[in-house]
C-alpha cells in the first residue's frame, strides 16, 4: 500500500530521488522563494526526518529495483517466447511450379521455386530472432534462437525433468544392548 504524503511532500521525495539536494528538492516543492537558504535548510531537515518520507523514497527506490530486475518469472516468460515461437510468425514460404525452358519442339519445362517473405522487422518481435543475413551467394537466412534448449530449461524449472543420482555409501552401525536385570 502507498504511503500517503501531500502533494509537496511527494514532490520533494521525487525531488530528492531524482538526486537533487535537501534544499533543491524543498525549494522545487514549497513556495520558498522569502526563506533564508539556512531556514529551508532548517524545514528541508525537518520534512527528511519524516519516517512516510524515508518509506515513499524507499518505495520509489524499491519500483526501480524492481523494473530492471531479472526475475524467474521474467526469466521463464523469455524462454516461453522462445520455446512457443512459430517460424510462421516471421515469415512465410512456399514452392511455386514456374517454367524455366522449352524444350525443342517449343513444350515448356517446368521447374521449382522456393519463394520465402520475411515480415518487416516492426511486425515482429526481434527478441525471438537469432540471426538474419544475406550471404554473399544471396541466400536468405533466418534462424531462430535454440527452441528445444528453451523447452528443456522450462522443463528443468517445472521439475518435469529428473536427472538420476546413483550413490554408493557405506555405513557403520554400532548397536549396544544392554542387560537390564
Amino acid at each position: 500500500m502507498g504511503v500517503k504524503l501531500t502533494v509537496k511532500q511527494e514532490k520533494y521525495a521525487q525531488g530528492l530521488f531524482t538526486g537533487m539536494t535537501q534544499r533543491e528538492a524543498y525549494k522545487a516543492a514549497y513556495d520558498a522563494g522569502n526563506m533564508s537558504d539556512k531556514c529551508i535548510d532548517e524545514e528541508a531537515c525537518k520534512l527528511f526526518a519524516n519516517p512516510k518520507l524515508a518509506q515513499r523514497i524507499e518505495q520509489l527506490q524499491d519500483e526501480v529495483k524492481y523494473r530492471n530486475m531479472a526475475t524467474v518469472e521474467r526469466v521463464v516468460a523469455e524462454y516461453a517466447k522462445i520455446a512457443f515461437s512459430d517460424i510462421k510468425d516471421f515469415l512465410s514460404f512456399k514452392t511455386e511450379k514456374t517454367i524455366v525452358d522449352t524444350d525443342d519442339e517449343g513444350n515448356p519445362i517446368y521447374g521449382y521455386k522456393q519463394i520465402v517473405d520475411a515480415k518487416s522487422s516492426e511486425e515482429i518481435d526481434g527478441s525471438m530472432v537469432n540471426e538474419v543475413s544475406i550471404g554473399k551467394d544471396g541466400t536468405f537466412k533466418f534462424k531462430l534462437h535454440d527452441k528445444k534448449g528453451a523447452l528443456d530449461m522450462i522443463g528443468k524449472h517445472l521439475g518435469m525433468f529428473v536427472d538420476k543420482v546413483e550413490v554408493d555409501a557405506a555405513q557403520t552401525i554400532t548397536i549396544r544392548i544392554e542387560d537390564t536385570e
